[in-house]
Order: structure tokens, then sequence, then C-alpha cells
């Protein structure tokens, strides 16, 4: 078994038109955070984690934020190629747990359906909580929003590695 740890922090963006995307989950009404990608901070913290478990390096290093094909990429998408070269080195996902810190917008009501688009991604079961900064520094002051991954790989056998999925 192999466990890995993931972090991604973005800043609110001042574009009013960008969406704000948490977990697969688009977030109306709300502004959205600036990134290369669609700055889902939720799933760039996991595919981190799975990276980091697996030794594969960071999201960085597969997908850098100077390569124009990634502009505005889905990140469930990138995710859910994170978990196939994941398993193409031999693990695949036990489990994933995720902790949002954003003073908003509130994150109970989406919970559900992020769980739902992270779990499809990784094949395996995801938890996502929230918590906030209590007003310290500027996540507490609400310019961004932050999440910790941690994720849990175990070896696949060697005539299960092609698949995406358990």
């Amino acid at each position: 078994m192999r466990i890995g740890q993931g972090f991604d922090i973005h800043a609110v963006s001042d574009d009013p038109e960008r969406a704000l995307v948490l977990g697969g989950v688009v977030i109306e009404g709300e502004r959205g955070l600036v990134g290369h990608s669609d700055a889902d901070v939720v799933a760039h913290a996991l595919a981190d984690a799975l990276l980091g478990a697996a030794g594969l390096g960071d999201l960085g290093q597969h997908f850098p934020d100077t390569d124009p094909a990634w502009v505005g990429a889905d990140s469930i998408a990138l995710l859910t190629e994170v978990v196939t070269r994941v398993r193409a080195a031999g693990l695949q996902a036990v489990n994933a747990d995720c902790t949002v810190v954003a003073e908003r917008p509130r994150l109970a009501p989406h919970a559900s359906a992020m769980v739902d688009r992270l779990t499809g991604a990784i094949g395996a079961p995801v938890s996502v909580k929230a918590t906030r900064a209590e007003g310290l520094g500027a996540l507490g002051r609400a310019e961004g929003i932050a999440c910790l991954a941690v994720a849990l790989l175990e070896p696949v056998a060697p005539d299960q590695r092609d698949r995406t999925t358990k």
C-alpha cells in the first residue's frame, strides 16, 4: 500500500464570467478561481495525492501551466488521465479524502455531487469535507480556496493494468 498527499490553492477571480468548479461540480452564483485550467482545487489536490502515492511527480509535471493545450482544461478529465497513469504504474486507488478550506460558498449542498464525480473519476470511494479558515489570512478573507487531499493506493494485478477503474 502507498499513501500520497496533495494540496492546491487558487485565488478568487475578478472575472465575473469565470465559473467556480469544485470537485467537478459547477457552483452557480459564485466567483470562479484564477487558473490555467478550470482551477478546480479539489480535483487538482486529489490528482497530486494520487501522483505522489504512485511516485509519479506532480500535476504540474504532467500538465504544465506553460502548455497552451491545458488552457481551460476540465480538471476531471485531467484527474481521469492521472488515474490511467497511476494504473499503468501498477497501482489503483483504494480510497481518498479531501478537505476543502473555504469561507464561501457553503459546500454542504454540493458535497454529494462532488463525491459522485470524484469517486467516478478515480474508481474508488472519495470523501469530501469542508472547513473554514475562521477569518484568518487570505483564505479567511475569502480571497481564495484551498484543498488538502490524501489517497491510498494498492498494487493492481499486471493483467488489470489496462483498465481505468476497479
